[in-house]
């Protein structure tokens, strides 16, 4: 049996991963958290934390986990630099999943990202356009700013030097480095992403297009099944799903 503590349970994840853990034998939900539980009273009874808070309350879980020898998953996003660089440290005290998107349908899209940007080559425009929900507090999302990311490592670049968060009046020809990142918010949309690859005369688009948030929880329970066995280090879910 894997015993784990969900960090942020009264929140829209949170209550997904409460809700598919019951569907998952061999796994049991021993503590739920929220702001102002004890956090620390309950690790000794657990085999593993998945953090859904926030992503300024993530810096605290992760070095509680670690005090604590706690494998922890992360599924918070918007971290600033610093808090990435703390985060980053505490590998070498437990292991740690951290994933832009637990979904198998996008880490599956991370991977034909990376393919058709290999095949396809420095001729075609890159472009990402991401949508979410109303109440989404971050842009670009964490899979837009992932899957720019891949982009970015397929052509050698830096993605802060060639990133171009939307465009807006007399900003000229598109150049051929640039990356485009562009946000939509609105109702109640779960998740979706597009990469386009753009040419003249063809295109190219991947997209991925989530409709629950179980598909976002069912993977996060199943990465601390994972990595309740694996050594101190850093993953996430493409070592998950097997897929490096």
């Amino acid at each position: 049996m894997t015993r784990v503590i969900i960090v942020g349970a009264k929140g829209r994840m949170g209550q997904a991963l409460v809700k598919c853990a019951t569907q998952h034998p061999g796994l049991a939900v021993v503590a739920e958290i929220n702001r102002g539980d004890d956090l620390a009273a309950a690790l000794p009874g657990a085999d593993a934390v998945i953090d859904f808070s926030a992503h300024a309350h993530t810096v605290e879980v992760a070095r509680l986990c670690a005090k604590h020898k706690k494998p922890l998953v992360i599924g918070t996003t918007g971290h600033t630099d610093t808090d990435t660089f703390e985060i980053k440290k505490l590998k070498a005290k437990i292991p740690i999943v951290w994933a832009s998107n637990f979904s198998t349908g996008v880490n599956t899209l991370f991977w034909l990202t990376r393919k058709a940007a290999e095949i396809l080559g420095t001729d075609f425009d890159l472009e990402v356009l991401e949508m979410h929900h109303r109440q989404k507090k971050d842009a670009p999302s964490g899979t837009a700013k992932s899957l720019a990311e891949i982009l970015a490592g397929v052509r050698r670049q830096k993605l802060a030097e060639v990133a171009r968060h939307g465009r807006e009046g007399i900003v000229g020809a598109r150049t051929p480095s640039e990356i485009g990142v562009h946000s939509i918010r609105g109702g109640d949309v779960v998740g979706d992403h597009t990469v386009i690859f753009a040419n003249v005369g063809e295109r190219v688009e991947l997209t991925h297009k989530a409709s629950s948030r179980d598909t976002f929880a069912n993977g996060a329970l199943r990465a601390a099944r994972w990595l309740v066995k694996q050594k101190p280090g850093l993953y996430d879910m493409q070592d998950v799903l097997g897929l490096k």
